[in-house]
């Protein structure tokens, strides 16, 4: 693997990785609609927008491996969501076919399956149950990749991130964290393993706590270095400030659940009226 776009590239998780997989193949190529922040003179920079779809195709010119962050990060109204994530997504893959890449590794989220309980446990074989319309968008790129993959026989591999940050924050967080080196670990398995047709994984580094089974990373060799438990102390010292949630506490999506919810907690008696005003703290949503 010689030469790795990033896409994404100025956003929160593109940053740390353009800086992490720096040096790791020989060469780097970034791309995002605006310039990252600190782009140093050795870094390769492409402005490109996602929807452009002859900008794309020129991207990926010369390309052997995709790490495809970009797009909408968090929820927005759909037409935001599909420009980004769904035309930009499909514009993504097909370049891939054209240009004969190899390797896609495409960042999903959590958000794809945030409806499931909190107390249920998950594999990657379970439907999915998009949270939100940046979920729904999220779950259509999953789809896109696995035809890609069996169609025209190109390798993906799908990581459904929890959240990305140094520590976990919060008492949800120390369930869906990845540090930002176990995520390194995870986008080279997908662009490396020599066996790879079409994988879908949790972006998670060691959680007790975990309401996903991880098992496909594991077979892949995806040992993650950090443990979430190692800051518990932190993050449910966080969780005691938080303004309780019915709705967001329920769901594994957390308060991105909550925002425009109208349905009914399952088991409960709470209806459809809860307000999401009155819910408090909204998550970052990776």
């Amino acid at each position: 693997m010689d030469t790795v776009l990033i896409t994404g590239a100025a956003g929160g998780i593109g940053s740390r990785m353009r800086h992490l997989l720096k040096g790791i193949y020989p060469r780097l190529i970034l791309s995002d609609r605006v310039t990252p922040s600190n782009l140093t003179s050795d870094e390769e920079f492409i402005a490109a927008d996602l929807t452009d779809k002859s900008a794309i195709e020129s991207l990926l010119e010369d390309v052997d491996g995709v790490l495809h962050l970009g797009g909408q990060a968090m929820e927005a109204e759909w037409g935001v969501i599909h420009g980004a994530n769904i035309v930009g997504c499909y514009n993504l893959f097909e370049a891939a076919r054209i240009n004969g890449i190899r390797r896609v590794v495409f960042a999903s989220s959590n958000h794809a399956i945030g409806y499931y309980p909190r107390h249920a446990r998950i594999s990657v074989d379970h439907k999915v149950r998009p949270d939100s319309r940046y979920g729904v968008s999220k779950a259509f790129g999953e789809a896109v990749g696995s035809y890609y993959a069996d169609n025209f026989g190109l390798g993906v591999m799908v990581i459904r991130i929890g959240n990305v940050d140094d520590y976990p924050v919060d008492e949800r967080r120390l369930s869906i964290w990845i540090s930002p080196r176990d995520l390194v670990q995870l986008v080279r398995i997908g662009l490396e393993h020599p066996d790879l047709h079409y994988e879908i994984v949790w972006g998670t580094s060691d959680s007790a706590r975990s309401w996903w089974d991880n098992e496909p990373a594991r077979r892949l060799g995806y040992r993650p270095l950090d443990r979430a438990e190692d800051h518990r102390d932190r993050a449910l010292a966080n969780e005691a400030k938080r303004t309780p949630s019915p709705i967001g506490d329920y769901y594994q999506g957390g308060e991105i659940c909550a925002e425009e919810f109208t349905g009914r907690l399952p088991g409960t008696a709470v209806e459809d009226s809860v307000d999401p005003q009155e819910d408090g703290n909204h998550d970052q949503r990776k």
